[in-house]
Formats: C-alpha cells, sequence, structure tokens
C-alpha cells in the first residue's frame, strides 16, 4: 500500500492524516495544538507540525506530503530566512485602516476588484503590510520576503532552502490582495503599493500536481493550498459545485471556470486548488449562533434541534438577523442581531429555535446569491461543517436554498484534500476518492421565508452604523 499524508495547520491546531494513496482511506491520523492569538510565531506552527507528525508514526513510510494552510497570514522574513516578527493571522483587524487606505489609493473598490478580483479587507496579506509599513518602518526595511503560512510550512518541510526557494500555490496567492487569480499572475505594482514602494520577493507560483521539493528522507512535497481549496479538493468539489460551510463563521464558495469581480468586496475572487476558480463569501456568524440560542433557552443542542422543527415555516412571523457578532457579508462589523416580528402569540421557544435556523441558513442564502450574481452556475450544494450534524439545519436547508443538498460525512476535509493533493503530485494523476455522502430533498420551498428575512435584514443594515462597503 502507498501511503500519502495531508497536513490542515489552521488557526487552533495541525491535524495530519495518513491515507491509502489509491482510496483516500485514512490509515492514521493525529493532532497538534496551537498557541492562541492573532499574532503568532511561526515557528510555533513548525513545533506543532513536528509533533503531529511523530504522533502519527513518522513519514518513514509515507510517499508524498502537502499542507493545506489558513490563508492570508502575513510571514515576514529577512536575507537569510529568520522571521523578522510574529506572523499576524487572518483574523488580526489592526489592519483594517491601512485597508480602506489601498482602496482609496487605487481609485475604489472597482480598481482592486478589476485587477485581482479582492477587495482588500482587514484579513487580507496586502492590508497588513500597509500596516507594517506605516507602523514598522524598520522591520519593513528588514523584510527581504513575504510568504503564508503554507508556504512557510512547506519550506520548512524542505529543509528551509535559500528564500528564493519559496513556493506557493494559486489559491492561496489569490488571497494575497497582489496576485489575480483569473490570469495566475503577480501584481507586484500592488504588492509595492502595499509595502509602502518596497518589493519583497513573493514565492513562485507552482501548479496544482506540481512538486515543491522533497523532505530530508526523500518524501515527495505537494505544492500545498489554502484551506477552503484543499477542503473543495477533500470533498471531490467539481465544477458549479457549491460549498456551504457551517463552523464557526459561514462560508460559501463555488468551483466555477468564471472569476469573480466583485467591487462590493463581498466576493472574494479566489483560486481552487485544480486550476479552476473559486469565488467566495464569508459570514462573521456560524454554528455559535445555534448554540448561544440554545443556551438562552436553556436547552441543549438536540432539544434546541425537536423545537425548531415543531415550529411552523417562517417561525409565526418572528425573524432573527444572526449578526452576534458584527457581519462581513453585509459588511457591518457594528451591527448586532435582532429579532423582528415579536407578538404575545409567536414569543415561544420553538418560534424562537426555528427562527434561529432560518436566519443562519438566510444570511448564508444571500451568500450564495451574492456569487450567482456575478454570472456563476450552481448545480450542487454541499453542507459541511459541524452546524451540519444538526437534524434542523439539515431539514431546513433544502427548504430554503430550494433544492437537494448534499451531506458528506464528517471528515478533516483540509487535510483529506492536501493528502489527495500529494497523491496527485506523487503520481502525476489526481485520485478518484470516493466521498460517503447523503442526500436531503428539498420538499417545500420556503424561499418566501427568505424574501422576508431579506426584506427584514436589509432595514437592520440600513439602522446599522454608516461604512463603506469595503471595511473589515
Amino acid at each position: 500500500m502507498t501511503l500519502v499524508a495531508g497536513v490542515d495547520s489552521s488557526t487552533q491546531s495541525c491535524k495530519i492524516v495518513v491515507c491509502d494513496a489509491d482510496s483516500g482511506a485514512v490509515v492514521r491520523s493525529a493532532r497538534a495544538p496551537h498557541p492562541p492569538g492573532t499574532e503568532v510565531d511561526p515557528r510555533h506552527w513548525w513545533t506543532a507540525l513536528t509533533s503531529a507528525i511523530a504522533d502519527v508514526g513518522g513519514l518513514e513510510d509515507v510517499a508524498a506530503i502537502s499542507v493545506g494552510g489558513q490563508q492570508h497570514g502575513m510571514i515576514c522574513l529577512d536575507g537569510d530566512g529568520v522571521v523578522v516578527r510574529n506572523a499576524l493571522l487572518w483574523n488580526d483587524t489592526r489592519s483594517a485602516a491601512s485597508a480602506s487606505a489601498l482602496v482609496d489609493e487605487l481609485g475604489g473598490p472597482d480598481g482592486w476588484a478589476s485587477a485581482v478580483g479582492v477587495v482588500p479587507v482587514a484579513s487580507i496579506t496586502a492590508s497588513k503590510l500597509r500596516w507594517m509599513a506605516d507602523n514598522e518602518p524598520e522591520l519593513a526595511d528588514a523584510t527581504a520576503a513575504v510568504c503564508l503560512p503554507h508556504d512557510w510550512l512547506t519550506w520548512q518541510l524542505r529543509g528551509a532552502p535559500g528564500i528564493d526557494a519559496l513556493v506557493t500555490d494559486r489559491s492561496d496567492a489569490s488571497g494575497t490582495g497582489y496576485f489575480a487569480a483569473a490570469d495566475g499572475s503577480y501584481r507586484t505594482d500592488l504588492l509595492e503599493l502595499a509595502f509602502g514602494g518596497r518589493r519583497p520577493l513573493v514565492p513562485h507560483v507552482l501548479g496544482p500536481a506540481d512538486r515543491a521539493g522533497r523532505t530530508d528522507s526523500g518524501t515527495v512535497i505537494g505544492a500545498g493550498a489554502g484551506d477552503n481549496a484543499s477542503a473543495a479538493l477533500g470533498l471531490a468539489a467539481g465544477a458549479r459545485d457549491c460549498i456551504v460551510s457551517l463552523g464557526t463563521s459561514g462560508v460559501v464558495s463555488v468551483v466555477t471556470d468564471v472569476p469573480a469581480h466583485d467591487a462590493s468586496g463581498l466576493v472574494a475572487g479566489f483560486a481552487d486548488a485544480t486550476g479552476r476558480q473559486l469565488p467566495l463569501v464569508c459570514t462573521l456568524n456560524g454554528a455559535p449562533v445555534l448554540a448561544s440560542t440554545a443556551d438562552m433557552l436553556g436547552v441543549d443542542l438536540d432539544e434546541f434541534g425537536r423545537l425548531a422543527l415543531s415550529a411552523p415555516p417562517g417561525a409565526g412571523g418572528l425573524v432573527m438577523v444572526p449578526y452576534f457578532a458584527g457581519e462581513r457579508s453585509p459588511n457591518l462589523p457594528d451591527a448586532t442581531g435582532s429579532v423582528v416580528g415579536i407578538t404575545a402569540d409567536n414569543w415561544t421557544p420553538a418560534n424562537v429555535a426555528r427562527a434561529a435556523v432560518e436566519g443562519l441558513l438566510c444570511s448564508l442564502v444571500y451568500c450564495m446569491d451574492l456569487i450567482r450574481d456575478q454570472g456563476i452556475d450552481v448545480d450542487r450544494i454541499m453542507v459541511t461543517g459541524g452546524g451540519s450534524r444538526s437534524e434542523a439545519v439539515l431539514t431546513l436547508a433544502p427548504r430554503l436554498f430550494g433544492r437537494t443538498v448534499t451531506v458528506p460525512e464528517p471528515g478533516e476535509y483540509v487535510a483529506l484534500g492536501a493528502a489527495r493533493q500529494a497523491a496527485w503530485a506523487l503520481t502525476g494523476d489526481l485520485p478518484d476518492w470516493g466521498v460517503a455522502a447523503t442526500s436531503r430533498d428539498a420538499g417545500a420551498d420556503d424561499r418566501d421565508v427568505y424574501e422576508r428575512y431579506r426584506s427584514v435584514s436589509d432595514s437592520v443594515a440600513d439602522r446599522a452604523p454608516a461604512m463603506t462597503p469595503v471595511r473589515s
């Protein structure tokens, strides 16, 4: 049996799976924690990866490995490859004002959407580089190369050769703000704009099946990918497949050949890990909306789901807009959640539970509609993440999306996608790994519930603190 390994280096932890290269069956797995915070010394990630590799039994019998990683994080290296400062993670928001300045300097969001398909927000690497240039100019001057978390870990697996040997892939590069997914090219002029006139080295972009190199023991190393693209690869998502991931946040993405250029900045024009495009919309609110509402009602999640399904569609007129943590799509970071339409008759635990599930799902339907507004077709919807384990979510999702949804069995799909890519790099052929899944039929169409949600959410947006649509 030929074995390959895939790594998911996320914000919280490092996970590794070792798989049969032919079938994708997981042979063994391990994980190691990452330190908390939005500013982290990347050497902690390397410590976690080496620990996970040791716990999984090492790589001696593994023919190839690839790394999927959290996107956007800024790692700056000097000419000797030494880390200049702690990495700023995607969820570090100190660069929000820097993002706004960059948007203005290129003539507004249209300029960025046309150039690279991404409008700068705080999470984007370009915005973090501008913050560093403005606030830490001496460290910016010392920066000879800038890369992303998966780039740096791939480089470490290769023994950390010179910085001119750094490599990345299209999917992760497309989240930097200075790489255009539409044509696969760096915009070094935008890199220079972001970094105050400086032009550090950026990683060479590998093709999906290319090899990044080998470990000291001879294990082939794949190109790697950003986490969302790696998950799509692990799910075997094909053209016009829409992936709805309901975790701590909500993420909606579609595999397509049509590049996105959304001047609102809500639809990010990312690339996937196969050579296609992966336009993506992210919300700040995901499954914790359900947990918080269940806690308020004093029930566990199973009882919460039963309550929600016992209420009628539309929750008796209750509408919840689930902006518990502000919101990114639409871009309302200072907004709060709302419950609208309360009467003496409908203010019941069952209707509140139903409104929470409907509101959360409607926020994701809105995200899918934003992608479709870019001229991108959707044939199949795949619902994943921790929230997909809720029976209420699985029952109501097809009704609100207006079509059958596919529900893959729970799995570490970022790591599995990286392992699948490793097998691709090893053999030159992308393996056909089956993904066990069930289907949920739409039955009734609750689109009228969604339309009412949109009317209420639009009124919430009108009352929210004013800001431009590209703020993060």
